[in-house]
């Protein structure tokens, strides 16, 4: 039976990436930031049946001793390193935190491996952030990064200690870089969620106004489900490299408005 441990299982990729690893008959484990409340995410919505299979460690990234004891206790066939501090805004309010969990805790997760369990595949989430605004569309895994904001600039840093590692160190190591993915259950913070929020509520009598940022902010949306497959794919390629993974299509969040509310029989008529 093939092993792998994910950091940030709680999240909306750890919570369909554990039901696709364990329906592969993986052994699972999950780290999770221990809390007061002891909530396990995005786990919480799994049958009962599919959770039990997760072993959970908690602990915290930006402790190099944990997951060092970690790693050589287990020595994983595969390491999904999904954590980070996600928020893009959160970021300018709080770089010093984002670059302690995005980049030491990555570090940390380097360190780990190639001290304790050198045999382990390693999968980094890299983000389209990277690219900043771009003069080239559409991107590919030639294109020149240019972040613009200190989560993005953050992730870089572990995008180039994941390539750094795998080259001087030869570790499978490799980094996805992936552009925006959706469900279910992303979190209310995602201005996707905030949208189909907005429209469930309204749809039961709610019709309190719905305020959006840049209407005009073009991105790249696919589905989650879709995108844990292709990390998947990713950690069992034939040799680790560095990959870009998005459906290859921009759409408005005007038109993600249209679209969410055209599910509730409702035209958007704007002015």
């Amino acid at each position: 039976m093939k092993s792998a441990i994910l950091s940030g299982v709680t999240g909306q990729d750890g919570y369909f990436l554990t039901q696709l690893l364990i329906s592969k008959g993986y052994d699972v484990h999950g780290i999770i930031r221990r809390n007061s409340s002891m909530s396990k995410g995005n786990l919480s919505f799994l049958p009962p049946e599919i959770l039990e299979k997760i072993q959970i460690h908690y602990g915290d990234l930006t402790d190099a001793n944990f997951l060092s004891k970690l790693l050589g206790d287990h020595k994983p066939d595969e390491f999904y390193h999904l954590a980070a501090q996600s928020f893009v805004g959160y970021s300018f309010e709080n770089p010093s935190s984002t670059y302690d969990v995005n980049i030491g805790g990555t570090l940390n997760v380097v360190n780990a491996v190639k001290d304790y369990s050198p045999d382990t595949r390693l999968y980094f989430a890299a983000t389209s952030e990277l690219y900043g605004q771009p003069k080239i569309t559409p991107q590919n895994e030639d294109t020149p990064f240019s972040p613009r904001s200190p989560y993005a600039v953050s992730k870089l840093a572990g995008f180039w200690t994941v390539k750094t590692y795998r080259d001087a160190y030869n570790l499978y190591m490799s980094n996805g870089i992936l552009f925006n993915h959706e469900s279910e259950v992303r979190g209310p913070e995602f201005v996707t969620r905030k949208i189909s929020l907005h429209v469930a509520k309204y749809a039961y009598g709610d019709k309190k106004p719905l305020e959006l940022g840049n209407m005009e902010a073009r991105k790249d949306w696919g589905y989650a489900k879709d995108y844990v497959e292709g990390m998947m794919k990713i950690i069992n390629h034939k040799y680790p490299d560095d990959f870009v993974l998005g459906t290859g299509e921009l759409h408005t969040v005007r038109d993600f408005v249209s679209e969410a509310f055209g599910k509730i029989g409702v035209s958007i008529h704007w002015r």
